[in-house]
């Protein structure tokens, strides 16, 4: 499976539905997130979904609020059929613990919740800001395990906590990494980033991949050149052993 998502980060469906039909051959799934579902709602997820050949859908939407609520808008958004879903870690256990109960009530078919750990936005200097003691690594991992204790499939986290949470969480866990920069694209707001084949070595189990995408002039040749980059990575991690 192509580990690659396409983050369509735009709030217009008549932009995001083109981009997404030119895409479907391209990359492993697509990503749509809270803005774009704040604009459009479900409607707006379904329609830009129906030009993606049957790519799974990342749906992220970060829930974080008391149980009862997050387990309601798990059961809310399941006839949107995601792939995967996002839940914040630091609603805490009894959140997340609701939220996996939600998914498993659609069997087969449930999204495999994944929880934030650190956004990749945040550096240590922003955790010390909102008293949170300690490095990136070491909140990252708090998260992590607590995630996995509640019940959820795995986290989304920087690629430059991967590997440890790969160590420590074991081969089965989902570990979603953001932040991912093709050699020669701009970090912009991102202050954790790495490249593909990096991150995949690193233990990622997907990739979500915005603007070097779907700002190139082509994006699906720019999609298809990570997936390159990615064949040829793969290649000589096992020409390694």
């Amino acid at each position: 499976m192509n580990p690659v998502f396409a983050a369509i980060d735009t709030i217009s469906t008549p932009v995001a539905a083109p981009l997404v039909g030119t895409l479907a051959g391209a990359v492993g799934g697509i990503k749509l997130g809270l803005e774009f579902f704040c604009a459009n709602g479900p409607e707006g997820i379904r329609t830009v979904m129906s030009g993606a050949a049957g790519l799974p859908l990342f749906l992220d939407l970060k829930l974080h609020d008391i149980p009862n609520t997050v387990a309601g808008a798990v059961r809310a958004v399941a006839p949107l059929a995601p792939y995967l879903l996002t839940v914040h870690a630091a609603g805490g256990p009894q959140m997340m613990r609701a939220a996996a109960a939600a998914a498993a009530e659609m069997g087969e078919s449930r999204p495999r919740i994944v929880a934030v750990t650190v956004l990749t936005s945040l550096d240590q200097t922003d955790l010390a800001a909102i008293g949170v003691a300690g490095g990136v690594t070491d909140q990252a991992a708090r998260l992590a395990d607590l995630a996995l204790a509640s019940g959820l499939d795995g986290v989304v986290c920087s690629a430059h906590e991967a590997a440890a949470l790969r160590r420590q969480l074991g081969p089965e866990a989902i570990l979603v990494v953001p932040g991912i920069r093709p050699a020669g694209a701009a970090t912009g707001d991102q202050k954790r980033v790495m490249g593909p084949a990096e991150a995949m070595a690193a233990g990622a189990t997907h990739l979500v991949i915005g603007r070097p995408i779907t700002e190139a002039a082509d994006p699906a040749a720019a999609a298809r050149a990570i997936s390159s980059e990615l064949l040829v990575g793969s290649a000589l991690r096992g020409g390694a052993h």
